[in-house]
């Protein structure tokens, strides 16, 4: 459905401010001033005090949660698929030409029922939800697990850019609608062996060692599982960013809009710009506007809290907040907590 042409694209109108503000700048950067117990403190009181909260969040924050594309986890669900076909991790693996849809489908049921349906090993979310409730924020991010949704956020202050898990749109696509797949996504999963505990865990079957059982796992679904368009007949592919043919749906325009009017309602006020684990790969989503709005409002405060990367350019360093390290460390640490 495409976007009313009275509401404004906050995703679009954030983005170009961002590579205008980033243009202007002379390209230095810095840690930020203090010791990290200073800036921990200083985290807390603008947490406390800020009239609003914008938080911008990135694969990190999920990693920090203990979703984990590659190891320990992926071995447990997709060990067959790494021996079969070589894939070492999940982000690799949801680029593989397999050989058919009955293929892709098991491996997309399982990559999606793990990453969107699944309560994260780590409260971190849980934390954060704490640190802001009661508090007048909004949350846009580019992951596309939903984990925000779980925690509870409110999901008229959320704006995920690049789609949802738990979305299936036409491939071609033929219009601008998506649609929920959990409900079919675990009978692929049936199909293939698992089953689905109580609190929505994915239970493999397990050798006498306690290690997944794979002999008793299929790769495959059924043919009459694999998902077709119910307009024109194409196949289903998911509901990603990844190129012009990711359908914005009527729920997404809606989002979209309602970061831009918070943006616009709250330019002159002490907005705290919290941004949680985004890297390099899509910085003109968040990390630059967030810079160039921290940059334009003299009352504003840039928050970057990154594992490695927690950094900010020269231009706001008097306001600005860099903490490296694990993000729930950093939400749980005694000098945020209050």
């Amino acid at each position: 459905m495409n976007q009313n042409c009275n509401e404004p694209n906050g995703y679009l109108e954030s983005i170009n401010k961002g590579i205008r503000t980033v243009r202007s700048l002379k390209g230095t950067i810095s840690r930020g001033k203090g010791t990290k117990e200073e800036q921990l403190k200083r985290l807390a009181e603008e947490i406390r005090t800020a009239d609003a909260i914008v938080i911008g969040a990135g694969a990190g924050l999920s990693t920090s949660a203990g979703l984990t594309y590659a190891g320990e986890r992926f071995d447990k669900y997709f060990g067959d698929f790494a021996k079969e076909y070589g894939i070492r991790d999940m982000y690799s693996g949801g680029f593989y030409p397999f050989p058919d849809e009955e293929t892709r489908w098991a491996w997309w049921s399982r990559h999606i029922y793990v990453n969107r349906y699944v309560y994260p090993p780590a409260a971190v979310y849980d934390r954060l939800l704490d640190l802001v409730k009661g508090k007048d924020y909004f949350v846009i991010t580019t992951n596309v697990d939903h984990q925000f949704q779980k925690a509870g956020f409110d999901r008229e202050r959320l704006f995920c850019t690049q789609g949802d898990y738990g979305l299936w749109q036409c491939s071609r696509p033929c219009h601008q609608r998506t649609y929920d797949n959990k409900g079919k996504v675990v009978k692929m999963l049936l199909a293939q062996g698992f089953a689905i505990g109580e609190n929505s865990e994915l239970i493999a079957p397990v050798t006498e060692d306690g290690r997944t059982d794979y002999s008793m796992l299929s790769t495959r679904v059924p043919s009459g599982l694999i998902p077709y368009c119910p307009v024109c007949g194409e196949p289903m592919t998911m509901n990603l960013r990844s190129d012009d043919t990711f359908v914005e749906d009527e729920a997404w325009h809606r989002a979209s809009a309602a970061y831009g009017r918070f943006l616009e309602s709250h330019k002159d006020q002490h907005v705290l710009y919290l941004e949680l684990g985004v890297g390099a790969n899509t910085p003109v989503i968040i990390k630059y506007p967030f810079w160039h709005e921290t940059y334009e409002n003299a009352r504003a405060v840039y928050a970057c809290l990154n594992y490695g990367e927690a950094y900010c350019p020269k231009e706001i360093e008097g306001r600005s907040i860099c903490i490296d390290g694990d993000i729930g460390d950093i939400l749980s640490h005694r000098d945020v907590v209050y």
